[in-house]
């Protein structure tokens, strides 16, 4: 099992979330997040200056199995993408147990439901 780990611009979240329901990941958790940027210098909107150094963001966390891995992350590079700096990042470590706290299930099976 992986767990992958997205930071993504908050516009992006919507066309996400969609591109992740199309590739069978219906099950994720979701925060908003300040983080800080390599960008120093401020902007100037309508007569107002303002910082971009703090900046808004989603943070996703997935845990799919193993089979699902790729296809989550090829999911997100496409649907997150806008080709300018500040795009995101995407996070993949290893989850060495699930457990489904209604059953006591747990492996893979937790993660996804399993016809049989």
């Amino acid at each position: 099992m992986k767990k992958i780990e997205a930071i993504i611009r908050k516009s992006k979240f919507s066309v996400v979330k969609k591109a992740l329901h199309d590739v069978d990941v219906n099950f994720f958790s979701y925060w908003d997040v300040t983080g800080l940027g390599n960008e120093k210098e401020g902007h100037v909107y309508r007569g107002v200056s303002y910082s971009t150094s703090d900046i808004q963001r989603r943070y996703l966390s997935i845990v799919v199995n193993d089979d699902f891995e790729q296809i989550t992350i090829d999911a997100i590079l496409k649907s997150a993408a806008t080709g300018d700096v500040g795009d995101g990042k995407i996070f993949v470590s290893d989850i060495s147990e699930a457990y489904r706290i209604r059953t006591g299930e747990k492996g893979g099976g937790t993660l996804k439901k399993i016809s049989k």
